[in-house]
């Protein structure tokens, strides 16, 4: 049987997990309806509830392993289907849908700062330590989701404001890019990139409101 202590600890990590996933594909959905395209509306995909959006390997496995071997949470959420030629301005328009993932993660991050004060007025440790949790997952998700790396929402950008052909050419890496991403993480890139940009964020959003 789990004790109260364990159960905190998933609940402290499961909860901020499964938000930031979920409204980061919602937000693509709901910015893709925006411009014309219904193919998440149909699907049932313009949804807050999780279990739509979780990919059983992206979501729990990979993350699963990676943690237990090495300490570092990483996936993915099952993809917001999107149909770029139902855009009233598929080029244009996809840059909005592409940056409105990581966009969403970044007010999420905001969002659980709201909940460490909070935590500090009513002097809770649970809400305080689940909105660093909150705060330190969404700000990763939306600074790794902007890399330029096919099929990451960065490379959505980056193709909206190429010219067609380099757009189609930059595109074709997209079967590679997940290899190549795990293969980045692999090396440093987390460690070395990701994670210090991470943390200036947090720091200038802490110092913002006085906590340090």
């Amino acid at each position: 049987m789990l004790d109260a202590q364990t159960i905190q600890t998933f609940l402290i990590y499961a909860i901020p997990i499964l938000f930031a996933i979920t409204v980061h594909e919602t937000a693509h959905g709901w910015t893709a309806l925006q411009f014309g395209d219904h193919s998440a509306q149909m699907l049932g995909r313009l949804t807050l509830n999780p279990i739509k959006h979780i990919d059983p390997i992206g979501t729990i496995l990979v993350p699963a392993i990676l943690y237990f071997t090495s300490g570092f949470i990483f996936g993915w959420a099952k993809p917001v289907p999107i149909n770029a030629s139902a855009l009233k301005n598929p080029k244009g328009d996809m840059l909005w849908v592409a940056i409105a993932g990581p966009a969403a993660n970044f007010i999420m991050a905001g969002l659980w700062l709201i909940v460490i004060i909070f935590s500090i007025n009513t002097n809770s440790q649970f809400l305080a330590t689940m909105g660093q949790v909150g705060i330190q997952i969404n700000l990763i998700l939306a600074v790794l989701n902007l890399l330029p790396l096919p099929p990451l929402d960065g490379s959505r950008v980056v193709s909206s404001l190429l010219p067609n052909r380099l757009s189609y050419s930059y595109e074709k890496l997209e079967p590679y890019g997940l290899f190549i991403l795990l293969g980045l993480l692999l090396l440093g890139v987390f460690q070395g990139v990701i994670l210090p940009i991470v943390i200036s964020i947090q720091k200038f959003m802490f110092n913002t409101v006085g906590l340090f």
